[in-house]
């Protein structure tokens, strides 16, 4: 299943993260922003907290290693290894791109837009989920798992090849909101964009498994 490259690069770009946070620990103010509302307001939290959420990128890489292992189908990963490991490494490039957000607006208030920032990063990233989803086979862990998917590979392979379109231009969407003056406009329309690409592949899961069964009686 693994391409060995790409694990080890899942690993050192977690083991970045944390050096990162570990370089510039000392120089940072006690308290650090953390979170971003709508409406422009900043949470702070102790700077010690920068730590646990760099240590997310570590964890992920354990568990990206270790859930397939206990998944009931995980001979099937060996049909879609590569691009299964190159999914773990984008995101823990998308974690380690936040941690940098962090770090800037710690040192230097207001000087990006943290809004567009990251419904840029997470529009990005979506486009990959969905250029990579079709090419997921049954399993447990990753993907749409309905109870009709995982009850039929027809059923999962036209779920992910319309989730793959949907989660595309969800992402297109949310990655051309930063072009729009209105933030809170940008972020509803970004939210809308995404619960239809995550509910219609669901509904239709549904109604191709019926139809599934239909043709079966």
């Amino acid at each position: 299943m693994k391409n060995f490259k790409l694990r080890i690069l899942c690993y050192a770009v977690a083991v970045c993260n944390l050096l990162l946070a570990a370089v510039f620990y000392l120089r940072l103010p006690d308290r650090i922003p953390m979170h971003w509302a709508m409406d422009g307001t900043v949470t702070y939290h102790p700077r010690h907290e920068l730590f646990f959420m760099c240590g997310m990128g570590l964890l992920f890489a354990l568990l990206f290693d270790l859930l397939p292992r206990i998944d009931p189908r995980r001979g099937n990963y060996q049909r879609f290894g590569t691009y299964y490991d190159g999914f773990c490494v984008v995101m823990q490039f998308f974690l380690l791109s936040m941690t940098a957000v962090i770090l800037t607006e710690s040192f230097r208030p207001g000087s990006i837009s943290v809004s567009a920032v990251v419904r840029l990063g997470v529009g990005l990233l979506l486009i990959f989920i969905g250029n990579m989803m079709p090419k997921f086979k049954s399993n447990f862990y990753c993907g749409i798992k309905t109870p009709w998917t995982l009850s039929s590979e027809e059923v999962w392979r036209k779920t992910h090849r319309l989730g793959g379109k949907c989660f595309f231009a969800a992402g297109l969407v949310m990655a051309l909101s930063i072009l729009l003056p209105a933030p809170q406009t940008a972020f509803n329309l970004s939210i809308a964009a995404v619960l239809l690409a995550a509910l219609a592949p669901g509904v239709m899961s549904y109604v191709w498994w019926r139809q599934e069964v239909g043709k079966a009686k």
